[in-house]
């Protein structure tokens, strides 16, 4: 806990800040506060591990959070957890899993035993050194004690010196035991006897070491997990690999495992140890309880058999993560039982208060006062929370606000509309517009969440002699013109930022709701937040936060501001307004993406049951912009050189659009049109050609019976038709088939069918 001393010396320093802003504003800038803990607030943490002082834990505890960390050694792992969950010490490190004799599974069932989480990782290597007493000689030794385990890590190394390994309890207990002459195991004495134990033990026990690195496999490393009471999945950005262990249990069907493992392997997330253990009875009862305590019912209800296997499964992501999220809601439809023992950084990273905790330590020196404790560093913590007003309670300002008060900041807003119903339900004090100059005092910072074309009007009318020594943030989607104005308006001594948080309330809104609120002209927005739930859910995860300091003079302050974004797990992207609007075409982006959602309406996007991803994108882009007023895409375009040119182009490409379409449409009808006179003209070749095969083949027909043909039957072409023989046959022939074709003008030229050109 943290001391009398300290509690008082944080109120005193609480009521000098509150006094110092009650003050009126002075020329000079307000001193920054402090950016680190004072030495008097410095409190030890205390660190539990198994083993003696001087153990491969207790020197992993020091790799991990520094040399002046406190460390307290227990004589089992059970008691470490114990220590933890009643508050004797902070954290505990135990191993886990090591790379040559497996996992430890005592310390995965006492995580599920108790509700302690994971917050930091270490992979420690291992090097046995050979330790005696001061002034004896290697060649003296005829005994090595140490634990069973070191003692087969270097094997080989024992065989080849002649000495006998004897087990003992612990490693570092066995050079206490050199030390001591106490507790030796028959025929040892300090004088012929040696330790395996690690560099630290022989400082520790004032022993020699006599060789080092003498473990027969250098590939020896030992996983560390840092458990404490709270988690630290808040503080893992983007930027930060991360990794997340947790356990379930499945039900005996066919192919539950694999069911499980797909949970992840769908979402492309990669695992770095997966491993399954029998369960016991008593722990079997336990998860059982568990499970039923938080609502789940057993999927199988079948004979359960006798074996039963806990899952335990580390995956490198974060579990805040929107895909690792997704996973786990996955998995928890197929589990019987599934618990994450905590999300944190990979290989040795630190971050949140332990982090600080270790860099304040390490800022102390050799020989500090030990570690900061966590209720200091929660202490100072809240001392840093700030006093947030936002300008404008409309829909981003509602979004904003919330945000801050959820994050235990202060936070009050002003809007010309009454907002006090949403802002109490939002656990904001809210202001009327006649009560600026109240709402002004005591602030640390002013967010300015109103539209682009009202911006310049409002700053211009808050009265900036009380802005004076406060940090002015703008939130507009482009951040030239703000940054102009608040230069231009502000005193000297105001801190200003220009931001552009690339995310917001998740609103879905017809265009006459949209356009029906109009709002004030401080309500950035303009949708009605009454009907809402402004839910900050997952709508920072990710997104970016591009942001400018203009101007700094309480960089603690301004730090303590966008931490907020940062723990939100916003991508952090620092760059001049001036690139924002300019270089990375930012705002050009914005515009096209709103202009496109204003033409989307819900007669060209109907609801449908069955949707491609692409109608799905269309969708989503209507959706996002959809909820945002007039005013806010009429900034865009007011404050972008480039719109017009934008909305030139989409005109030109709609047009050529059009055109493409035209000119197809009448390319087809022409192809078409060309089709039907190529088929005419063949058929009437065709029926030409068929009738003077008609007329040039009757007599032949006549010789084909054996006679000749009368002379009173006239040849075919004297204008007289043949009533019987070949030709009449034929003749009837060419007319059941003529008449089963197209008529076409005669006198066309076209190809010779392949049977008339064989004479068929």
């Amino acid at each position: 806990g943290v001391s009398a001393a300290a509690a008082s010396a944080a109120s005193r320093r609480i009521a000098a800040a509150v006094a110092a802003v009650a003050t009126p504003p002075k020329n000079d800038p307000p001193p920054a506060p402090p950016t680190s803990l004072s030495p008097s607030r410095i409190t030890p943490i205390r660190v539990a591990y198994q083993g003696e002082p001087g153990a491969y834990s207790d020197k992993s505890t020091r790799e991990l959070l520094g040399p002046n960390v406190v460390a307290i050694g227990y004589p089992n792992f059970e008691r470490c957890y114990r220590a933890v969950a009643s508050r004797e010490v902070d954290y505990c490190c135990l191993p886990v899993e090591n790379s040559l004799g497996g996992s430890i599974h005592e310390n995965y069932d006492l995580m599920l035993r108790y509700d302690l989480t994971v917050v930091a990782e270490h992979e420690f290597r291992v090097k046995h050194c050979l330790l005696a007493k001061p002034g004896i000689k290697r060649e003296e030794i005829k005994f090595a004690i140490s634990h069973p385990q070191a003692l087969a890590q270097c094997d080989n190394y024992l065989r080849g010196l002649g000495i006998a390994p004897i087990p003992v309890y612990d490693t570092a207990g066995s050079a206490k035991m050199i030390r001591d002459n106490k507790g030796l195991p028959d025929g040892c004495t300090p004088q012929n006897t040696a330790a395996i134990a690690s560099d630290l033990a022989g400082r520790t026990y004032c022993l020699n070491c006599l060789d080092e690195g003498i473990e027969d496999d250098d590939t020896n490393f030992t996983r560390f997990l840092l458990l404490g009471r709270n988690g630290v999945s808040q503080y893992l950005g983007k930027n930060i690999p991360s990794k997340t262990s947790i356990v379930f249990t499945l039900p005996d069907t066919a192919g539950a495992l694999y069911k499980a493992l797909a949970c992840f392997a769908l979402r492309d997330i990669d695992f770095s140890k997966i491993e399954s253990r029998p369960t016991s009875a008593s722990l079997l009862s336990f998860l059982k309880f568990r499970s039923q305590a938080m609502g789940r019912k057993r999927r199988n209800r079948a004979e359960q058999t006798r074996f039963r296997y806990c899952f335990y499964l580390d995956f490198l992501a974060s579990e805040l993560d929107e895909s690792a999220q997704y996973a786990l809601a996955h998995l928890r439809e197929q589990a019987d039982f599934c618990r994450v023992l905590g999300s944190y950084p990979a290989k040795s990273r630190l971050v949140g208060p332990v982090k600080d905790a270790a860099e304040a330590l390490k800022n102390l020196g050799p020989g500090g006062a030990g570690e900061v404790s966590v209720e200091a560093r929660e202490e100072e913590e809240e001392s840093r929370k700030l006093n947030v007003g936002v300008v404008g309670y409309g829909a981003f300002g509602r979004f904003l606000g919330r945000k801050f008060a959820g994050v235990g900041h202060r936070v009050r807003c002003i809007d010309p509309q009454d907002r006090s119903k949403e802002a109490e339900g939002d656990g904001v004090e809210y202001h009327p517009m006649y009560d600026v100059k109240k709402f002004l005092t005591d602030l640390d910072v002013v967010v300015l969440a109103v539209p682009h074309i009202d911006f310049e009007e409002v700053v211009n009318g808050l009265p900036t002699e009380l802005l004076s020594g406060k940090l002015v943030v703008e939130v507009c989607p482009l951040s030239s013109h703000p940054k102009k104005v608040l230069l231009k308006s502000l005193p000297e001594d105001a801190d200003i930022i220009c931001s552009h948080p690339m995310f917001g309330p998740a609103l879905t809104r017809s265009k006459d709701e949209t356009e029906g609120s109009s709002g004030g002209a401080l309500s950035s927005g303009g949708v009605d937040p009454t009907s809402d739930p402004y839910s900050t859910e997952g709508a920072w995860d990710g997104r970016p936060f591009v942001y400018e300091r203009v101007r700094t003079r309480n960089p603690d302050r301004t730090d303590a501001f966008l931490r907020v974004f940062e723990r939100s797990r916003c991508r952090m992207i620092e760059m001049t307004a001036e690139m924002h609007d300019d270089e990375t075409r930012v705002p050009d982006a914005e515009f096209v993406a709103h202009l496109t959602g204003m033409l989307l309406d819900r007669h060209l996007l109907p609801p449908t049951p069955v949707a491609s991803k692409e109608y799905a994108a269309l969708c989503d882009v209507a959706d996002a912009t959809s909820g945002d007023a007039f005013d806010v895409f009429y900034g865009m375009y007011k404050y972008n050189d480039r719109a017009r040119g934008h909305l030139d182009r989409l005109r030109e490409n709609l047009a050529k659009v059009e055109r493409k379409l035209a000119a197809k449409e009448a390319y087809l009808a022409a192809s078409q049109e060309l089709r039907d006179g190529d088929r005419r003209r063949m058929v009437a070749e065709c029926k030409s050609l068929l009738r003077e095969a008609v007329r040039s083949g009757g007599d032949e027909g006549w010789l084909a019976k054996g006679r000749d043909r009368p002379k009173d039957v006239p040849k075919k072409g004297d204008g007289e038709e043949e009533e019987s023989g070949p030709s009449a046959a034929a003749g009837a022939t060419v007319t059941a088939t003529t008449a089963a074709l197209p008529t076409k003008p005669e006198g066309t030229a076209g190809p010779v069918p392949a049977f008339i050109a064989k004479g068929k």
